[in-house]
């Protein structure tokens, strides 16, 4: 496209966008006339009238409006094309909110604070723990980070860990005269660590899938907690078998602390994904942080 054609589309968006001439010269910083030879320009080039002019009004024919549609998406993608490479040479800054889950913070968040800051001075962050499942756009949050089943559908999303799976542990000295569960119907004969959703939600029924067979039991015990953590210690004191992620257990189980068992009931799922509303550009404060999060956990991937 030669640059007196581009000057032609550019004069007719603004036409359009103004309704008005006069105003749209003023915008582009030429004279009416001058205007109007590039609108005639234009349509003499394409062969088709865009623009119904009255002495009172100016609005787009049908084709106009076809074009219009087109051009405008064209034009956003240049602009944010270099306001992007504008970004890029300066240094990110500005407000940036983060919404998780605690079991996420703790993993995702906590270990590149320190890191993070020092890289990134100029960015005030801000991190809500938060297990509710908000909505991160009605709370105006940048971005926010959840499990792969738990995210919307038109939402960005960035892969953050593995594939998952939840363990059954139980120390040694709660099964010293106790035997293993071998099915998860089993649980029900044994005191299990109840976990209720934070807000006060419901207790969680513990999934379990084996081919193509899928099971949900709600477990039995005398304790009931809303923290994984707090979950993890109780087993380690012999409370009585917990429910939770792989990853949280590992190293327990690799220590002789806990003993794990019910695996082949445990099917993988979707990992942790950090996800932000889908738009077109991506403000630098967040790419930065995003990057900045992805890189540590690539790490574990």
């Amino acid at each position: 496209m030669r640059g007196s054609e581009f000057t032609e589309l550019k004069a007719f968006a603004a036409i359009v966008e103004e309704r008005s001439f006069v105003r749209a010269a003023a915008r582009l910083r030429v004279s009416p006339p001058a205007l109007s030879q590039s609108i005639r320009q234009l349509e003499a080039r394409i062969g088709v009238r865009l623009l119904n002019r009255t002495t009172r009004s100016v609005s787009p024919t049908a084709a106009g409006d076809a074009l219009f549609a087109r051009l405008a998406v064209a034009f956003d993608e240049l602009e944010g094309a270099v306001a992007d490479v504008h970004a890029a040479r300066d240094r990110p800054a500005g407000s940036l909110r983060i919404n998780v889950p605690r079991v996420a913070a703790m993993r995702f968040i906590a270990p590149i604070l320190g890191d993070f800051q020092r890289a990134y001075p100029d960015i005030a962050l801000t991190v809500i723990v938060d297990d509710t499942l908000a909505d991160i756009v009605g709370g105006r949050f940048d971005a926010g980070i959840r499990l792969g089943e738990r995210l919307e559908k038109d939402m960005v999303a960035v892969k953050l860990s593995e594939d998952l799976q939840m363990a059954a542990v139980a120390a040694l000295a709660y099964l010293e005269n106790r035997a293993i569960p071998r099915h998860p119907q089993e649980l029900h004969q044994h005191q299990c660590i109840k976990f209720q959703w934070p807000g006060g939600g419901n207790l969680y029924r513990w999934e379990f899938a084996r081919g193509k067979r899928a099971l949900e039991i709600a477990v039995e015990g005398s304790l009931t907690v809303n923290d994984t953590e707090l979950m993890l210690h109780a087993a380690l004191d012999g409370a009585g078998i917990a429910y939770m992620f792989d990853y949280q257990v590992r190293p327990w189980i690799e220590r002789g602390k806990l003993v794990r068992f019910l695996e082949s009931w445990s099917p993988s799922f979707p990992g942790f994904y950090l996800y932000h509303p889908s738009t077109r550009h991506v403000p630098p404060a967040l790419r930065a942080f995003i990057d900045f999060v992805r890189a540590r956990g690539m790490r574990e991937l």
